[in-house]
This record gives C-alpha cells, structure tokens and sequence, in this order.
C-alpha cells in the first residue's frame, strides 16, 4: 500500500483487525456527535441500514476534509432489535436493561464501513448478522456487569463478543468479522481489486 490507511475511528478492535490482516492503518478518531446524527435520522424515519451507512460516511468525510490526499475509512455499527436502534450503554443501569431486553431473543447488528479517496466516497458495504442471546440468569447478569463494565459501553448492545460476551450467545448467522464492527473480507477485496494492497 504506497499510503497508509486512516481508520476514521477510535475502536482498538478494528484497528487490531486490519492491522493483523496486513494493512498500514493507522487510528484517527473523527469528533462526531453520533448520538444527535442517530437521532435526528431516526425522527425522520431512517431504517437502521441508512442509519449505520450515515454515520460511518460521515466519519469518514470528517478527516477526509482534513486530509484530502488520504485513504481514509469510515465505520459504525449499529444494533436493531425489534425496529429499535440502540446505542451504546452510558451507565451499568442501561447496558442491563439493554441485555435484559436483548435475552433470549435475536437481534441484528449492521456494520457500515465507507472509503474516502480524494476526499471523496468509493465505496461502501453494510454487512449484516444475526445473533441470538441465550437465557440468562439475573445473577450471571450482574457478575457480567461488575466484571466487564466500563469496557462494554464502548459497544451496542452492552457487549464485546471478542471478550466474555461470548458467553452471552447461543447462536449467530453472519461474519465475525462484522460481528466486531468491521465487514473486513468485503474491504480486503476491495483494497486488493484496487490496487491498494497487494492481492
């Protein structure tokens, strides 16, 4: 890759991903209030694809401004459950109202990633899974949070599969890779088929 690429996002995982996969990336977390562009798209009735999609773009177009000449990759993902788009947890209160809600039932996630170049969109994919919680106890519920928090409000959802929140799961149908937030054999192809990395 004759540059490398900016990772328009804060998340240590998909940084960890695509640096295990071979590509020069570096981390440069765009300032975005994510929470007023989530709800201003859902007052207007944007699906949970759109709005996954709205908001890694717009990521992306923030550093993409600031550096025009880069290669820079924007991404988000976003948890529908019963046409509810949840955001991520900001007390131990709401992650277990949100895992309480999400146990024993299937939920998606939608994992958005758009590529800058010349400060202009080339490409973008939402990847989709689905995942299912198993039942729970109360009592696991709480050791979970005691253990895990603050580390899982970084995540939709209230967990990080990637760490004991595996052990909240009983099925999922999809890409892992998407399950961490990033469709990454999509955007391999993509940077190969390119040129933009070797294939």
């Amino acid at each position: 890759m004759p540059r490398p690429l900016i990772l328009a996002s804060g998340s240590a995982i998909r940084l960890q991903l695509l640096t295990a996969a071979g590509v020069d990336a570096i981390a440069r977390p765009a300032r975005v209030d994510e929470e007023a562009i989530r709800q201003a798209l859902v007052a207007e009735g944007a699906g949970p694809r759109d709005i996954a999609d709205v908001l890694a773009e717009t990521k992306a177009r923030k550093i993409a401004e600031k550096e025009p000449e880069a290669l820079v990759l924007g991404c988000d993902q976003v948890l529908e459950f019963r046409k509810e788009v949840f955001a991520k947890p900001e007390t131990p209160d709401q992650a277990r109202d949100q895992l309480r809600a999400l146990r024993g039932q299937t939920h998606r996630l939608l994992s958005a990633v758009v590529l800058y170049d010349g400060a202009q969109p080339i490409w973008r994919h939402v990847g989709t899974v689905r995942l299912t919680m198993r039942d729970f106890s109360d009592a696991y519920l709480d050791a979970y949070l005691a253990r895990n928090w603050p580390a899982i409000s970084a995540s939709v959802g209230g967990y990080l599969l990637e760490a004991e929140g595996s052990r909240l799961f009983s099925a999922i149908e999809g890409d892992y890779f998407t399950t961490l937030g990033l469709p990454l054999l999509p955007l391999l192809g993509y940077l190969g088929t390119r040129g933009f990395i070797d294939a």
